[in-house]
């Protein structure tokens, strides 16, 4: 589904990643782990079109898109939960709802059904502007726009931040969910124990350089960590 060969990016005249390199087979859940500051962010900011690699190639199911604009790589079936969630706030969540689906008022109407089966306390606040949401609520929402787009590969950034254990337990039962279905997912994830459990190969990330690549089977969260700070588990 996606190849990354030897990415070089930054901001400017500063340097964050390093030749990286990851493969994301098709239907597979890929977790990019690593410590704050280690890229992980910028990696899939340069994924989604946002920043533009000095170096390094994106094949997207066996096309060339590196380079390519947002929009496009949109339209190929690729989609990014952001870091922050990026929703809208000032507008209602059946607003963001129709936003996130495909244009015409039935296609519109069924983005907003979809979503309400995924989550249902997404239908009890239809009406309700999305900066009064809680935390929870609006990372439900800007996860919805997953299901509801029909991605063919999607991109999560740090989808437990901040959020309350039953409400972190609801959002990896819907990445579950998705995986399930043959999604192709590359989380990044902070929760390393979850990321784990529902990952199929773990990629660390540090100092923008891949460090290592496992499948994710028979690692342990004290292997990891301990590769964070560069010593043996």
């Amino acid at each position: 589904m996606l190849e990354v060969e030897g990415l070089t990016a930054g901001y400017g005249s500063v340097t964050v990643l390093r030749d990286v390199t990851l493969s994301c087979p098709t239907g597979k859940v890929i977790a990019l782990l690593g410590p704050n500051g280690a890229g992980k962010t910028t990696l899939l900011r340069t994924l989604t079109g946002l920043l533009r690699p000095s170096a390094g190639t994106v094949t997207m199911e066996g096309q060339d898109v590196t380079g390519w604009k947002t929009t496009q790589l949109a339209r190929a079936g690729l989609c990014h939960i952001p870091e922050g969630r990026g929703v809208f706030p000032s507008m209602t969540v059946r607003e963001n709802l129709r936003l996130f689906g495909p244009r015409g008022r039935d296609k519109s109407n069924e983005s907003v059904e979809r979503a309400t089966l995924a989550f249902p306390a997404l239908g009890k606040r239809l009406k309700q502007t999305t900066g009064s949401l809680s935390g929870g609520e609006q990372q439900m929402l800007a996860l919805a726009r997953a299901y509801i787009s029909n991605p063919r590969l999607v991109l999560v950034d740090e989808a437990s931040m901040g959020l309350a254990p039953l409400v972190t337990e609801s959002v990896f039962r819907f990445l579950a969910q998705l995986a399930a279905e043959g999604t192709t997912l590359l989380m990044v994830e902070q929760y390393v124990a979850k990321a784990l459990e529902l990952a199929d190969t773990v990629y660390l990330l540090n100092q923008g350089q891949i460090v290592f690549s496992r499948p994710a089977k028979g690692l342990t969260s004290e292997e990891i960590y301990a590769s964070y700070l560069g010593v043996e588990a």
